[in-house]
């Protein structure tokens, strides 16, 4: 159930972190940071993707406003997607481009989908997240439990914030994959995988460093920073999405 390991969530890119990725020997990483436009997304996965190590872009949408956020990830869009609009609209639009799209760190901290969205949208979800690199034993108990009740595979990622990360939490295939299709029609498709971890005192620290930088990335000088000082790049209010989300914008 090893033979290909995908590492779903990872938020930083650069050549660090494709040496990370191939040391631990990894197939696949998920590209999927906050705040940043589609075609920049793509773009930068097409960059670091090679013979050893297949670069997916991703989307991790932020939908709702600040006090009633949800992230959903996505991959296999086939248009921009933006922040800042309603959860239903969302999962509408996700929908509409056949997107393979899971539920990361489901009922986790306030980011997160919960039992109440899985039971309205379980049909257009294809995976829930049930370990990362965050995720304390309570909160992977809460994922699985949720994973059993909406009858939804489950998949684990890094979750990666932080270079040394990567890789630290994986989802297995016991098939290969050459291609961004092929890999996104698998997790659409449900193909059966497992969720594996790292061991030892070196990964406890890294989680540790993790769960730590969670606080910094809810911090409220990094809410002014992202929220109160603009129009984002990925604002439905972009002149790159020309209006179209204008009726489900919640800013």
């Amino acid at each position: 159930m090893d033979r290909f390991r995908l590492d779903p969530h990872v938020k930083v890119l650069n050549e660090r972190i494709v040496e990370r990725a191939k040391a631990r020997e990894l197939d696949a990483i998920v590209y999927a940071p906050h705040f940043v436009r589609w075609p920049e997304i793509r773009s930068q996965a097409e960059r670091f993707s090679d013979s050893e190590l297949l670069v997916i872009p991703g989307r991790e949408v932020f939908t709702g406003d600040w006090r009633n956020r949800k992230h959903v990830l996505a991959m296999g869009l086939s248009d921009p997607v933006p922040d800042f609009i309603t959860l239903e609209g969302a999962m509408a639009e996700l929908e509409r481009q056949n997107a393979a799209v899971l539920a990361p760190h489901p009922d986790f901290a306030t980011v997160s989908l919960e039992a109440h969205d899985l039971r309205a949208h379980g049909d257009q979800i294809h995976g829930i997240e049930v370990c990362n690199m965050k995720y304390l034993e309570p909160h992977g108990e809460r994922s699985r439990e949720l994973a059993r009740e909406f009858d939804l595979p489950s998949f684990g990622s890094s979750y990666a914030h932080l270079p040394g990360s990567v890789g630290g939490v994986w989802t297995g295939f016991d098939q290969d994959f050459e291609t961004t299709e092929e890999v996104v029609a698998a997790l659409r498709d449900g193909d059966p995988r497992g969720v594996y971890r790292r061991n030892g005192a070196e990964h406890r620290l890294r989680c540790a460093a993790e769960f730590a930088h969670l606080f910094y990335e809810n911090s409220w000088g990094k809410i002014d920073r992202l929220f109160l000082s603009g129009t984002e790049p990925t604002h439905p209010d972009h002149i790159a999405y020309e209006g179209r989300f204008d009726d489900v914008c919640v800013y």
